[in-house]
């Protein structure tokens, strides 16, 4: 006889419908639970141990409410009412779903009839499949945000995860004359993501107006930002100037390296982006504008504004919607494309295909970059000028950038020839400082310390003329 033929029960039926009952009960795949009023287990099939992984002869004869107090078969027995749904049976630890509802006898009610299957297994292939559901949505969301970025940011170089973030919040953000501060180290490319701000911004045909706050002396960067009245100032021009605001009506204005002005000028830029409204060094009209301010800054503005050096409250309206921009040493994924980027347009302005040797992009993947994309884009446009084929090789970068181990097996096989090395050695100053002054001759000859005819013999001697 099965299990619950043994049951302990309460309730009475005749000795044939027990026996029938029990065999038709045992033969169901889901689990029967019978209590009493008392909330005593009077009951349970063979899929109760079979299911749940029980012993039917632990849970007979035990009282429901002190194992499962919260379960449905107690709710439906104290409230009279047939409940069915999903509970966690804490006892277990698992989900189940099913019905229970109350034995009647006349009006009394002399027990409750459970009946559930567990579905632990399924609930959590569910969440697994709602979570994987959700992580595609995500990336499809990222994806689709990505395809319908502005052409402005699909022509900033880079396929890292947090640049990508970063150009979408820009994208976004471009489309409204909300302030935006662009964060991160020198030479991570905070002015071409201004730019691609500005162009993806509806003043996109508008002025977009660059001061650099730190190359500009304190004395000076009032009438730079503001403009002067006509004998504001020994030395003023007739007629007075613009300043950078002015010039940026209607547009943009781009404030880079903010964390080095002075505080007396963040006072008064403060008053600009508060009112749009400002008077020139030595006038007293007042003189609005419609501007977009976006700010760029690779100092610590927290640390300035705990120090006192940067104000708290230009803080909060410069940084409104912050772009964080990572060091190149953080995304070396983008190194491979940032390179190829950099070598196309080499090879456009040398006249012929660059490529990099193996071993080249092995140091370039082990450098950590503290120059960021522009040292990168420096050391390649220095690479293309001392190169005279095709392949840039170890010997044709920058010495500052090549491990010690390599510097040695570079010159190992070869002639210790004084000639050659002080040759090779001459050649690669005067493409580096060509490079440096952006081909300005003038100024290289004037860096290097040698006279006009020694610099045009040299540049013919070393073949670096022709890749001017």
């Amino acid at each position: 006889m099965s299990a619950g033929i043994h049951a302990v029960t309460t309730i009475d039926f005749p000795r044939w419908d027990q026996e029938l009952l029990f065999k038709i009960l045992d033969n169901i795949h889901d689990v029967v639970l019978v209590i009493d009023s008392h909330t005593t287990i009077v009951y349970v099939n063979e899929a109760y141990a079979r299911i749940l992984g029980v012993p039917v002869e632990k849970v007979l004869g035990r009282r429901l409410d002190k194992i499962e107090p919260d379960s449905a078969a107690i709710k439906a027995l104290h409230s009279g009412k047939s409940i069915k749904g999903s509970e966690h049976l804490k006892s277990l630890g698992i989900d189940v779903i099913g019905s229970a509802f109350p034995l009647y006898k006349g009006k009394q009610i002399i027990g409750c009839i459970s009946t559930f299957k567990n579905v632990t297994e399924e609930l959590e292939l569910n969440r697994e499949l709602q979570q994987t559901k959700g992580v595609a949505d995500y990336l499809k969301e990222q994806l689709d945000q990505w395809e319908q970025l502005p052409l402005s940011f699909k022509e900033y170089v880079g396929q890292n995860r947090n640049v990508k973030e970063t150009l979408i919040l820009a994208a976004k953000v471009a489309r409204t004359d909300s302030t935006v501060l662009i964060r991160g180290e020198s030479g991570v490319g905070k002015e071409v993501l201004a730019k691609a701000v500005h162009n993806a911004s509806r003043r996109k045909n508008k002025p977009l107006i660059k001061v650099n706050c730190a190359a500009i002396p304190e004395s000076l960067i009032e009438s730079e930002l503001f403009g002067y009245e006509e004998g504001a100032y020994t030395g003023a021009k007739k007629g007075g100037k613009l300043g950078k605001f002015e010039l940026a009506h209607s547009g943009t204005i781009f404030l880079d390296e903010i964390g080095d002005m002075s505080l007396t000028m963040q006072a008064k830029l403060l008053r600009v982006l508060q009112e749009k409204e400002f008077e020139r060094v030595g006038g007293s009209a007042t003189i609005k504008v419609d501007i977009r301010v976006i700010a760029a800054t690779n100092r610590d503005l927290e640390t300035m504004i705990a120090e006192k050096t940067f104000r708290k409250d230009l803080y909060y309206r410069l940084n409104i919607v912050p772009l964080n921009l990572n060091p190149l040493r953080e995304r070396k994924d983008d190194l491979i494309a940032l390179t190829q980027t950099f070598l196309d347009q080499f090879s456009r302005e040398v006249g012929h295909e660059l490529s990099l040797a193996p071993q080249v992009l092995r140091i370039f993947q082990n450098y950590n970059w503290p120059g960021n994309i522009r040292e990168l884009q420096n050391v390649l446009e220095h690479a293309s000028i001392v190169c005279n084929g095709s392949t840039i090789e170890i010997h044709h970068l920058p010495a500052n950038i090549i491990p010690m181990n390599n510097q040695p097996s570079d010159l190992k096989d070869r002639t210790y020839n004084l000639k050659e090395i002080v040759a090779r050695v001459e050649k690669e100053l005067i493409a580096s400082a060509l490079a440096n002054n952006n081909n300005n001759r003038t100024k290289t000859m004037e860096v290097l310390g040698i006279s006009r005819r020694a610099f045009y013999d040299k540049l013919r001697r070393y073949d670096i003329e022709e890749k001017l």
